[in-house]
């Protein structure tokens, strides 16, 4: 029992570390991909003198990536519509050009408006409209909540990795009499941690294969009935397979830093 004990003390808390960070990697996925979409649906109207390429739009700002052209012959229907004898030829032969710009990332607002700014002063652009105020609020929601899910996970982390160190201290307590025999045989002190880290990687091992069942059950069993459409649509990246191999070579990593931080704050003693 004590045994087991011991093993949970160096799980739970390394669990709680790889529960945090997946849960990071996977709210950056999903904001990375509205982001995204957001890009795809965000555009600027653009009233122009001249007919313009994308190449000519491209030459104003890198960050344009694609344009469309709005038709003068659906905008004179829209503006004629219901009335007669009107000559649309000439109409649409005097109106200036009209263009959908889209970005090729998703930008905050500075970026948006010297992007605003750089067309206008363009002399072949009469007009510029941007639609910021949804995608402002957007972009300030997903800086907050990544910098407080960031807080939340640093915090809890590094809360975590001291459990896992003060663990491996008790560890190294319980082995002493067997270190010392080692020390005195002139084992150095990266031999004499050999069954502390055996122990830590067998334990990181456990707590990444629990961290993944459980994002595995999240992911094919609670989501399909939680009734979540935005996560239904979405379940693909709430936990990649890639992950595991992250999660695995953290938490082999924070084992290891472990052991070595201990060993090598341990002083060397003779019996």
């Amino acid at each position: 029992m004590k045994y087991i004990k011991e093993h949970i003390m160096f799980i739970f808390p390394l669990l709680a570390i790889l529960l945090g960070i997946e849960s990071y990697l996977i709210f950056d996925r999903l904001t990375t991909n509205y982001e995204q979409d957001l890009k795809k649906d965000y555009s600027i109207l653009v009233v122009s003198k001249k007919d313009m390429s994308l190449a000519d739009f491209q030459k104003i700002s890198m960050h344009i990536g694609s344009i469309e052209s709005i038709k003068k012959s659906a905008i004179v229907d829209d503006m004629l519509n219901g009335m007669d004898n009107v000559n649309t030829a000439d109409i649409i032969k005097a109106l200036p050009y009209f263009y959908t710009v889209r970005l090729n990332s998703y930008l905050d607002a500075v970026s948006i408006s010297k992007i605003k700014e750089k067309l206008s002063r363009n002399k072949y652009i009469k007009n510029v409209e941007t639609f910021g105020k949804s995608h402002n609020s957007n972009y300030n929601l997903f800086v907050f909540i990544k910098i407080v899910l960031w807080t939340f996970v640093s915090l809890m982390s590094f809360t975590s990795l001291f459990l896992v160190v003060k663990q491996m201290e008790v560890w190294q307590y319980a082995h002493r009499e067997r270190m010392q025999i080692m020390e005195i045989f002139g084992a150095s002190k990266m031999l004499r941690s050999g069954v502390l880290l055996k122990r830590a990687i067998t334990d990181s091992l456990i707590a990444t294969f629990i961290a993944s069942i459980l994002f595995l059950l999240f992911r094919y069993l609670w989501i399909p009935n939680s009734g979540i459409d935005m996560l239904l649509q979405k379940q693909e990246l709430l936990f990649a397979y890639s992950d595991l191999l992250i999660l695995l070579l953290l938490s082999m990593l924070i084992s290891t830093v472990s052991v070595m931080v201990v060993v090598m704050s341990s002083k060397e003693s003779r019996l």
